[in-house]
């Protein structure tokens, strides 16, 4: 009986001001992640992994490299997952170029360890990304190439962003110590385990 009722709620739209606010906390708490991560020399996958590696192997910074790659798969959203998605993509995409940048300006990281970082900055980041899947937008990169590639009928998602981030990974080996490595995939570990757990589409009502 109970469930009955329950299922008879009507679903709820997140408010434009709710979803203003999720906007600027996931991004944040992402930004904030990278951020330990780009200063404890870690790395994690996608896009994200490939911005770190070349901030760490060349003269430009996290923020700019990210905005830039992720633009190629701004056509490949608006296809799949319409103009609403893609724009709350495309500014959560800007927020985090941006935040990335002033961080380090507010916060002093002449003291992180790299275990700390590589858990606490994994667990920021997956709680930043669920924030903003909950409110219908993403970050993305990778993500969205590999569900196109999968509708295609080409490769399946999840086989192509494992192969992307085995990519990055091989890379870091020669870029970075074994121990820092290491960490990374503990954090990979974490992050993918803190999304799986907190996001599950459908689970609450009132999601949008």
């Amino acid at each position: 009986m109970a469930d009955t009722a329950e299922n008879q709620i009507p679903l709820q739209q997140h408010k434009w001001y709710e979803d203003l606010q999720a906007l600027l906390l996931g991004t944040l708490l992402l930004s904030f992640g990278v951020t330990l991560y780009s200063e404890a020399m870690l790395i994690t996958g996608g896009v994200a992994g490939t911005s770190l590696l070349i901030e760490f192997s060349t003269s430009l910074t996290f923020g700019p490299v990210f905005f830039v790659l992720n633009l190629p798969f701004f056509a490949l959203s608006i296809m799949r997952m319409g103009w609403g998605f893609s724009i709350r993509t495309l500014i959560s995409i800007a927020l985090i170029s941006g935040l990335t940048r002033l961080i380090p300006l507010w916060a002093d990281f002449s003291m992180l360890n790299p275990a700390f970082a590589a858990v606490m900055g994994a667990a920021m980041m997956g709680v930043g990304l669920v924030v903003l899947l909950r409110h219908r937008a993403g970050i993305g990169g990778v993500t969205i190439l590999s569900q196109f590639l999968q509708d295609k009928g080409v490769v399946r998602a999840g086989i192509f962003q494992l192969i992307v981030d085995l990519a990055i990974l091989v890379v870091a080996l020669f870029m970075l110590p074994l121990k820092l490595v290491a960490l990374s995939i503990v954090g990979a570990f974490v992050l993918n385990l803190t999304v799986a757990i907190n996001h599950k589409p459908g689970r609450y009502r009132g999601m949008s």
